[in-house]
């Protein structure tokens, strides 16, 4: 099986922490070269130090903020000028605050449709040129098991992540001829500071605590724990190596079996 991306330039949003960070890690061990994004330079300074570099990879960072699209967009073309490709994108951003959608102000979900959406595309429109020339790209968005089944209580997510993944699975269909490929990955239950939030404030609006939330959580679940943060980005990388060439608008759980779906 062919994993080996070496020579591949990978750019990872919400690499700062958490699952984004999962995957730079995941990534760099295949041997690419990872640019890290996230607004916060001094936490990406520390995933980048983490990062290794077996094949002599250059690892670097981009501070850039995803609720401002054009901004983000603007400092990724340039860092990169005219002279290097990124082939593979891994979209990723932080979660939008829980509540129920009535409660939302349209400016909330503005900001949400901005980080996610907006930026995926922007960054599609700048990169898959390059992507195109040198006949290898993967665009990999992480979104959401709420694609398929929305989760109580985040009316925000469940909205956002659906448009994402219809936004991947169109352009999958217009890129695919060019060795190009885009997926969607779901995590489920994650052991990250996110799942921490929202267990903190499930546990708020029930008048329980964050344990007791999570036991009713993993109870749920049939592998009978939450998931790792290694587990769902091994999953990312496969689906960014040449073994996943056929492999193409899919939406992939990564949830031990949670969703009662197909």
């Amino acid at each position: 099986m062919n994993l080996d991306l070496t020579s591949k330039t990978a750019l990872v949003c919400g690499a700062s922490q958490g699952l984004g960070a999962a995957v730079a890690y995941e990534l760099a061990l295949l041997g690419a070269d990872v640019l890290l994004l996230a607004r916060n330079e001094a936490n990406l300074l520390q995933v980048k130090t983490a990062l290794p570099c077996k094949n002599g990879q250059q690892h670097d960072l981009i501070a850039a903020d995803s609720s401002d699209p054009a901004a983000l967009r603007d400092k990724v073309a340039a860092y990169l000028g005219n002279e290097r490709t990124v082939h593979i994108i891994v979209n990723n951003s932080g979660g939008p605050a829980s509540g129920p959608l009535l409660d939302t102000a349209v400016a909330d979900l503005d900001t949400a449709f901005r980080s996610h959406l907006i930026t995926a595309h922007l960054l599609a429109q700048l990169l898959v040129p390059g992507m195109k020339q040198a006949g290898y790209g993967r665009i990999v968005n992480i979104v959401s098991t709420s694609v398929k089944e929305p989760i109580k209580g985040l009316g925000i997510s469940n909205s956002i992540r659906a448009a994402v993944a219809n936004w991947a699975k169109t352009l999958a269909g217009e890129i695919a001829m060019h060795g190009i490929t885009v997926n969607n990955v779901l995590p489920g239950y994650t052991r990250t500071a996110r799942l921490d939030y929202l267990f903190g404030k499930q546990a708020e609006r029930n008048a329980s605590t964050a344990g007791e939330i999570r036991e009713q959580t993993v109870s749920g679940i049939p592998a009978g724990r939450l998931g790792e943060p290694a587990e769902f980005a091994a999953a990312v990388a496969f689906l960014c190596s040449p073994a996943a060439a056929y492999i193409n608008g899919i939406n992939l759980p990564v949830d031990g079996g949670r969703l009662n779906g197909l």
